[in-house]
């Protein structure tokens, strides 16, 4: 698929929002989930964004480690899975690839960093002299800088053109690509176990397994498991304002669900 001018400014646009959006954190356009969506072709993007999403979830910057970069990932990925043109069928390839992209972005991830920190000395300079303008100025340089380290990349991609990328794609043969298959379906599984760790506990593991079951019911649609959750989480809050609000005697700590586990 060829992106007209138009749609290759707004392409890079996207990304260079993406890439500040991995700083600020405020309107989350570096969410694998938005930044597919906004990339490309809707469903397939759609797709994609959310495997992502539950990989990226599982991701996080400790200390000193940092997190790949899901926002490089997901821009890359989703501008590879267009030019592509394979659609549905190439998601799960676009997964794959968009691990060792996520990885290799921690290099430009490290470097945006190192030089922010030469900026953070400027405008510690500037606030000394109390030019309050010089400090606007170096805070838009580095929150820029950060929105390029995603656009550059996006931008090299989209020069390369269709024509290479889906050159590329066919060239595969068919053992690459069922791996890369295989491999795909495999990191977004790593993705919902790393995320059931973090979020896993005793008074939970009802909650995921009644969701499983009620996921397994095909006439059940996605609004149907969402309004379903919400309920279960309603009546779980209210039952636990309940059990704070006793008179403190027996076992109730205050979980409803841990207090019913512990009785049997």
């Amino acid at each position: 698929m060829n992106l007209n001018v138009i749609q290759v400014i707004l392409v890079v646009l996207v990304s260079f929002l993406a890439g500040m959006e991995g700083i600020l954190d405020e309107f989350h356009f570096h969410q694998p989930v938005v930044a597919c969506t906004l990339t490309g072709q809707l469903v397939p993007c759609i797709i994609l964004g959310g495997s992502l999403q539950m990989i990226a979830l599982g991701w996080a910057n400790i200390g000193a480690a940092v997190a790949p970069d899901a926002a490089l990932a997901s821009i890359a990925s989703a501008i590879i899975l267009v030019l592509g043109g394979q659609g549905r069928a190439g998601v799960t390839s676009a997964i794959a690839i968009a691990v060792p992209l996520a990885v290799a972005g921690l290099l430009l991830t490290i470097i945006a960093r190192t030089l922010a920190t030469g900026i953070v000395h400027i405008m510690d300079r500037a606030a000394e002299e109390g030019s309050f303008s010089k400090i606007d100025f170096w805070q838009w340089v580095a929150i820029c800088m950060q929105g390029l380290r995603i656009a550059i990349p996006a931008a090299l991609i989209l020069a390369v053109g269709a024509t290479p990328v889906k050159a590329m794609l066919n060239a595969m043969p068919s053992w690459l690509t069922d791996g890369l298959s295989i491999g795909g379906g495999m990191v977004v599984a790593v993705g919902y176990a790393m995320v059931i760790n973090m979020m896993a506990s005793r008074e939970v593991w009802p909650f995921f397994a009644l969701g499983f079951v009620l996921a397994a019911i095909s006439e059940i649609t996605l609004i149907g498991l969402g309004a379903i959750g919400i309920s279960l989480a309603l009546m779980y809050l209210a039952l636990s304002k309940q059990g704070n609000s006793g008179n403190g005697g027996g076992s109730n700590t205050g979980d409803p669900v841990g207090d019913i586990i512990d009785k049997y």
